[in-house]
């Protein structure tokens, strides 16, 4: 079962934009409870603590207890909204959810062992294609992280989700293609060099071919040269 966090909020008697901006200006932030087929809970947050868990990594995918007159909440976040100037947290959105209730959380990945993938030790570039998995899951069933191992990997080396180990009652989203998790790219100054070797290659044997020296006899085959013009004022056959 995934680790539920406790979060205190209070009431809050109206609804609208004035009202959230009251809320704001009381120092609070304002949010609502949404879902399980239940009427929306109009709710204001202690900044300070809210923080706390909007900045941890995963909290889209962490479950809540909110506590509000005495009366838990077991909750999802769905949004949260920032001033765009002080990244000053403006409003929290949360989903009601239940043990029967299945849901879409996006899981961040994690990688192990960098410094036992050979790839790594010879300056490969590791690319996170996804740094989150989205999730079909239960409240219960929902992944803290998805953890890659890179024991082993190589340069040009890539991770696909058929090669995760995925906890038990996840099931990600996109199922119709096994996409890339991340791969192990070789250097720029690496790929350089074996994008310059053709060309090379190929310019060895023209260099080869050098311009016959001067004076030498002309090649079986070859067209005489030309007779030189006489030198202007030079004398004429009489």
């Amino acid at each position: 079962m995934s680790a539920v966090q406790s979060v205190s909020a209070e009431v809050r008697d109206r609804a609208g934009k004035g009202a959230a901006r009251a809320t704001r200006r009381a120092g609070r932030v304002p949010a609502v409870i949404y879902g399980d087929k239940k009427e929306a809970t109009m709710i204001s947050l202690d900044p300070k603590e809210i923080d706390k868990h909007i900045h941890k990594k995963g909290f889209f995918a962490t479950l809540l207890d909110v506590e509000v007159a005495g009366k838990k909440h077991r909750v999802l976040p769905r949004d949260v909204q920032f001033d765009v100037v002080t990244d000053r947290t403006l409003h929290v959105d949360f989903q009601r959810v239940s043990k029967d209730t299945k849901i879409h959380v996006n899981v961040p990945v994690v990688v192990r062992n960098e410094a036992a993938a050979p790839g790594i030790k010879k300056g490969g570039v590791l690319n996170i294609v996804r740094h989150e998995i989205e999730f079909i899951c239960s409240p219960d069933n929902i992944p803290q992280m998805i953890e890659i191992d890179l024991t082993g990997l190589d340069i040009g080396a890539s991770v696909h989700i058929s090669s995760v180990k995925l906890p038990e009652g996840a099931t990600p989203a996109i199922r119709e293609r096994d996409f890339t998790v991340l791969t192990l790219a070789a250097p720029s100054a690496m790929k350089s060099e074996a994008e310059d070797a053709p060309a090379a290659a190929a310019a060895a044997p023209a260099a080869g071919a050098a311009a016959p020296a001067k004076g030498a006899a002309p090649a079986k085959g070859a067209a005489p040269a030309a007779a030189a013009a006489p030198a202007k004022g030079g004398d004429k056959k009489k």
